[in-house]
Order: structure tokens, then C-alpha cells, then sequence
């Protein structure tokens, strides 16, 4: 999260009024992220999350904003998009897209122990079955193709050996994505970056997924190997760390066992995942936006990720 688009208490105030969730009471800009303009808010009514869509479009958003409708419909955890009197979802203010969610209870676990881990993978299935009726389509918008088209943008920041390395794994997962077995792989609508200042925990309980705007429709399997290249690694080093893998693993597959082809190209996709975090901290780094709040993450730590699943990858 973070503030592109300044908002005034009295135009978020006409926004919440419309939405009928009480008589604001206090805004706050929130630092974290990159993407979108949020705000925390509070109101009479209870505490809520106002986002504006800084680059995702009116067209794009109902995927995210049912996705999470839908899933919360089935029980999972999700934030709620706030309707107004005719029903929609989707509002306007500044001229931009925005929504309004209630804030889910809890607080982010950054030091995760292998009890978080499974709680997130046992939640993470249960949201890919879930999914798997939603009947809206739309792809990873930060999948292999804007990869493809990325990679020449940032190539001129990088080293001799960083240009090296993120050709030769752009040229493996394009490979892959090519094979017959990539093809045959589960998939559906995925969060595609649930990491662990995403999920919520109350007394040790998860009580919540959010920040959906980069879901989109891919294999289950990336969704997986993001969530193993965050939740379950060193964060000073990229290795992996088992105890927490396992636990993870173990978790997700008491719900959703992995299919044959998943066990074996699970490796490949822990490195498509640590790719396509390089590739877009990279980008977020070397080409920033102007922001009122802004703090762009290191992309070294998703280079030091991607090397450390080459050399020690993570085998089931």
C-alpha cells in the first residue's frame, strides 16, 4: 500500500456516507506497498480500508472485487467490498477507481513459525477450491508475458552476472510454460502474492487474506511457490527453511492433495516465483512512480531467493 492520490476527510467522508458505513471519524495514509493509493479508515460503523487503483482500470477491477465476494460467500476470510444503493462495488473518487473493505481483525506475522505456515497453506487450498466456480476470467496480468517484456526494460541496471542470470531463468520458464506438463497443472483464480504482510492472525488464529488486486487466473502451483519463497524461507539469506515447507505443504495437502505433475515441476515454479518478485522489484526500484508515501523493496532479496531455489531447490 501506499498514497499516489491524496484524499480529503470530506471527500472520503461523501464516499463512506454513500455506502452507508457511518460518519467518518478518522484517515490515515498507509506506507506499506507499492501499487495503489489506501487509506485506513474509521468510522461509527466499524474500521474499513479505502484503496484508489493507480493502474489497474474500471474494465480490470470487477475480477478482483468478485473474486473477493465470491470467496467470502464460501467461507473464506476475505475482505468484503462495501455496495452502495444500487448494489455495485466498484466506485469512483478522484477520478480513479476505488473500493472500500471492511479491515480485517488481527495483526501481520513476520516471523512466522511453522504453525503460521500451515494455517496459510491449509487457508490457500481451501481458497483454490473455493475458486473454482468463479465464473469471471481474467490472467495473471504479471505472468510470463509482461515478464517477457519487462526483463528488456530493467536489463540495463543490472550487472554482467544479474543480466546473466535473469536471461537464463526468463529463457527456463518460458521453456517450461511450453512443456506438456506445465499445461496439465490445476489452476484457477490464485491470490498470486500472499505474502506475510497479506495474511491476519488473531491469538495465533488466521483470521485473513488480503490485498487480492494482483489475483488472477494461473496455476495453483505459482500461487504455491510464492507463498513457500515468503513464508517459509530466511529472509537475510533466501534459503529455505523445511520445517516450515513441510508444515506448509503438509497443511495444503490435507485439503487439496498436489497431482503428480505438481510434485515434480514444483521447483521450477518456486523459481518462476522468486522471477517474477526480482523482476517486478527491479522495476519498482529503478523506475519509481511519485508517491506521498512510498517505499520500494530491496530487489536484491528476490535475486538472493532465485539463486538459493537453483542451488537448494525444495523437493516433496
Amino acid at each position: 500500500m501506499a498514497v499516489f492520490t491524496e484524499v480529503s476527510f470530506d471527500e472520503a467522508a461523501a464516499l463512506l456516507n454513500a455506502l452507508n458505513l457511518g460518519q467518518l471519524q478518522s484517515i490515515k495514509g498507509a506506507a506499506g506497498g507499492i501499487e495503489n493509493t489506501n487509506y485506513f479508515i474509521d468510522t461509527t460503523e466499524g474500521q474499513y480500508v479505502l484503496t484508489l487503483f493507480e493502474r489497474l482500470t474500471f474494465e480490470q477491477l470487477p475480477f478482483y472485487l468478485h473474486l473477493m465476494k465470491h470467496l467470502a460467500a464460501r467461507g473464506i476470510p476475505v475482505p468484503d467490498p462495501a455496495a452502495d444503493a444500487k448494489g455495485a462495488i466498484l466506485h469512483r473518487l478522484k477520478g480513479k477507481p476505488a473500493a472500500v473493505v471492511n479491515k480485517l481483525r488481527g495483526h501481520s506475522e513476520l516471523a512466522p513459525t511453522p504453525a503460521h505456515c500451515a494455517g496459510v497453506g491449509g487457508m490457500l487450498a481451501r481458497m483454490h477450491l473455493a475458486g473454482l466456480d468463479y465464473p469471471r476470467k481474467q490472467p495473471n496480468l504479471r505472468g510470463l508475458d509482461w515478464w517477457n517484456d519487462t526483463v528488456p526494460v530493467v536489463l540495463p541496471y543490472l550487472t554482467p552476472t544479474q543480466r546473466s542470470l535473469i536471461l537464463g531463468e526468463l529463457a527456463y520458464q518460458n521453456h517450461i510454460a511450453a512443456a506438456p506438463a506445465y499445461r496439465s497443472l490445476p489452476r484457477g483464480a490464485i491470490h498470486a502474492d500472499l505474502f506475510r504482510d497479506n495474511v491476519m492472525f488473531e491469538d495465533g488464529k488466521l483470521t485473513g487474506f488480503f490485498d487480492f488486486y494482483f489475483a488472477g487466473c494461473d496455476t495453483f502451483l505459482f500461487d504455491i511457490g510464492v507463498c513457500l519463497n515468503d513464508w517459509c524461507i530466511d529472509l537475510a539469506t533466501g534459503a529455505q527453511d523445511a520445517t516450515r515447507a513441510d508444515a506448509f505443504m503438509a497443511a495444503y495437502q490435507r485439503v487439496r492433495p498436489l497431482t503428480a505433475q505438481e510434485r515434480t515441476l514444483l521447483p521450477a515454479l518456486q523459481r518462476a516465483g522468486a522471477l517474477r518478485f526480482w523482476i517486478s522489484r527491479l522495476w519498482d526500484f529503478h523506475l519509481p512512480r511519485d508517491a506521498a508515501v512510498l517505499k520500494a523493496h530491496d530487489p536484491n532479496h528476490f535475486e538472493r531467493v532465485l539463486r538459493e531455489r537453483l542451488l537448494h531447490p525444495y523437493i516433496l
